[in-house]
């Protein structure tokens, strides 16, 4: 069974200027996704040891199960143990599902948590929380890690702040109640394609650089034409989103960033050619070029039936592209400041179905972390024997999220302001867990 998750909603922006976007030889929906340039005022993350410059989300959909993976259950009876043999990593007393071998290899780089826990067990509902942070609300949509991290610091050396790969997964990975401005900049295509290209960073075929110099000229006075018509978010996020087109395309250290032909070919053997490999080395390239946030999703893990065969479809790339994502930025110098998160919406059920898969799970699951100044070689918490619940420390997601935002230099308990002035914090509840921390 696949979840079915809301597609990011059209808006009104979608229909403005269609005819001057063309002028200049930009698409529409392309310009659109263009993030915002740095607010006025935006703070700079300090290099403060220990404290991450860049996060990478990779976010697994679906619910992964913790028993395949990351707390498998060798001692509990063969119902909740399920199908699957385990092996043993470099931190003692840790044990992986048989599709872990190469993170089991640099498992002393990383945080295992055993303990995660929520009360949603929707795939649109867990994946809100993981995405924001907060219990979802019919009142409100709240903004992402991604829009967030915009929202307080802004684009960095010419390159949008917060990106997707490949795409914007769902609306709750969008700007929530803040200015659309915060929104993602999705590349458009998989980098896992063959002929994957990254929209906008080129100049269209028969437009030259005057041209395009003197279009935007031509542009920038029609806006504000309209601007002084009317008075919108929708107008001023489309502003923010040319200007970050035009950044792009003027920017060489942009259009290198989002080349993966700049990579040595046993660079990205090590990753593996497939859709993990190629998206998590992309994420790499972007942090090291300035991106603040990259948010990368991978496989499918709604795994009602046959959970052996189908965890190690889904397993095996993304434990090889996550091992060499993590042992490249190691190697590079990068994963001190950089904050690797691996999430699923939810967990899944203690007994194997009668399918031979296993159902959605929110009360116990296991996440991943490394880097960004978290803990090296360590397990936080504890499932209970057949995995019905948290035996000790248990994480919620107001914890993880108060934790993220510290490591980013950023006040959880911030309040932003809401449409109709209501100030509303980052994180509602929750603290931040020192013994995550290096």
């Amino acid at each position: 069974m696949n979840p079915k998750r809301p597609a990011p909603p059209a808006s009104r922006r979608e229909f403005m200027f269609v005819g001057l976007a063309g002028g200049i030889g930009l698409g529409l929906p392309q310009l659109l996704q263009m993030e915002a340039q740095a607010a006025p005022g935006a703070r700079q993350l300090s290099s403060k040891k220990g404290q991450a410059q860049s996060i990478i989300h990779i976010f697994l959909p679906g619910g992964m199960a913790a028993q395949e993976t990351w707390d498998p259950k060798p001692y509990a009876p063969i119902e909740y143990r399920g199908p699957m043999s385990n092996i043993g990593t470099k931190v003692v007393g840790l044990r992986f599902g048989e599709s872990m071998k190469k993170c089991a290899q640099i498992a002393d780089k990383m945080t295992i948590v055993h303990s995660m826990t929520h009360g949603e067990a929707a795939h649109e509902r867990g994946t809100h929380n993981m995405f924001t942070g907060y219990k979802p609300s019919p009142a409100l949509q709240f903004p992402s890690f991604g829009s967030v991290i915009s929202h307080e610091y802004g684009a960095r050396k010419n390159l949008p702040p917060y990106v997707c790969v490949p795409k914007q997964p769902n609306t709750f990975a969008g700007s929530g109640y803040l200015s659309t401005a915060y929104g993602p900049f999705g590349l458009g295509s998989d980098p896992a394609q063959g002929n994957f290209q990254v929209r906008d960073l080129n100049l269209p075929s028969g437009v030259t650089p005057e041209q395009f110099n003197r279009r935007r000229s031509l542009l920038g006075i029609v806006d504000d034409h309209f601007k002084s018509m009317e008075k919108s978010d929708a107008l001023d996020a489309m502003d923010s989103f040319y200007q970050r087109a035009y950044s792009l395309i003027s920017s060489p250290e942009a259009r290198q960033a989002f080349d993966l032909n700049k990579e040595d070919a046993k660079v990205r053997d090590r990753y593996g050619r497939h859709q993990a490999g190629q998206r998590f080395l992309m994420a790499r390239r972007l942090v090291e070029a300035g991106v603040r946030m990259v948010s990368v999703t991978a496989g499918g893990w709604d795994h009602h039936a046959n959970i052996s065969d189908n965890i190690k479809k889904s397993a095996v790339p993304m434990d090889q592209a996550l091992a060499a994502l993590i042992g490249d930025l190691d190697e590079r110098g990068l994963l001190d400041s950089t904050l690797v998160m691996v999430t699923s919406e939810f967990g899944r059920t203690p007994k194997i179905n009668s399918n031979g898969g296993r159902d959605h799970f929110p009360r116990v699951f296991s996440i991943a972390l490394a880097g960004g100044g978290i803990r090296r070689g360590y397990v936080h918490g504890k499932s209970d024997a057949t995995s019905t619940g948290p035996d000790e420390d248990p994480l919620s997601v107001q914890d993880l999220a108060h934790t993220v935002y510290h490591q980013l230099g950023i006040d959880a308990g911030k309040e932003l302001m809401a449409p109709g002035d209501r100030p509303i914090e980052i994180v509602n509840g929750g603290n931040v867990v020192p013994e995550l921390l290096a």
